[in-house]
């Protein structure tokens, strides 16, 4: 194998990618294949890795902000999910023997550190998977704001969007409701945001492209499609750059 094609990443995660087939929760089966393929990722082919998690497993800001719930409350409370997230999947990380450290946007010292760009930095240095939580710690963002911030203060060079439930890519609609959708195996920023493709926030979207991101949408609960995307396998997810 040569070397892969980005040494320092940041794999962004769904809070439902930790449900697995239940919808809800977190499923530890899913759970471990998730952390089996960072440590592979990590640990055989050297690649720095920060994971972005989300936390739509347990709670979703605008759900709540729907039922009458203030949104910037409901927000909170979905921050307060992705540290629930971070925080199992480091145990699983640990017990397969990678060293993590889990830093929150929102301050809880006893349970993990506070973002801190340069010992972020520091960590990843040290080989060392960084688990981001807590979003940006200011409602009415996505976790994908934070996954494209974090990638360039800790100078990354792609994000990669894990997705779910068979979504393996970027399709011209929703393939679950347009049978003629097909994927695209690569697409420019500009045609995400023109065409409204469900890629990630059109925030972020924006981000990337002032900051010349590359992201890579692609099926994480394949195993094995982690390391592919880091070798270049032109064959899975959808390249945007």
């Amino acid at each position: 194998m040569g070397a892969p094609r980005w040494s320092r990443v940041v794999l962004k995660l769904s809070g439902e990618a930790f449900a697995g087939g239940q919808g809800y929760g977190i499923d530890g089966a899913t759970l471990k294949m998730l952390a089996a393929e960072i440590v592979e990722a990590r640990q055989n082919r050297g690649v720095d890795i920060a994971v972005v998690v989300g936390g739509g497993n347990i709670w979703r800001g605008q759900i709540g902000a729907g039922a009458g719930m203030d949104r910037a409350q409901a927000d909170h409370m979905g921050m307060l999910a992705t540290v629930i997230n971070g925080l199992g999947l480091q145990d699983v990380l640990e017990q397969m023997g990678q060293p993590t450290r889990v830093q929150s946007a929102v301050h809880m010292a006893q349970i993990a550190e506070p973002y801190i760009r340069r010992r972020a930095i520091r960590h990843l240095e040290k080989g060392r998977v960084v688990i981001l939580a807590g979003g940006l710690g200011s409602p009415f963002f996505t976790t994908d704001t934070p996954a494209a911030l974090r990638a360039a203060e800790i100078e990354a060079e792609a994000v990669l969007k894990g997705t779910h439930s068979g979504v393996d890519g970027v399709y011209t609609a929703d393939p679950k409701v347009d049978p003629t959708a097909t994927k695209l195996d690569q697409v420019t920023y500009m045609d995400v945001l023109n065409r409204g493709l469900k890629v990630m926030d059109p925030t972020s979207i924006t981000f990337c492209m002032d900051n010349n991101l590359p992201i890579v949408v692609f099926d994480v609960t394949v195993p094995g499609n982690l390391r592919r995307v880091l070798d270049g396998d032109g064959g899975v997810g959808t390249l945007v750059g």
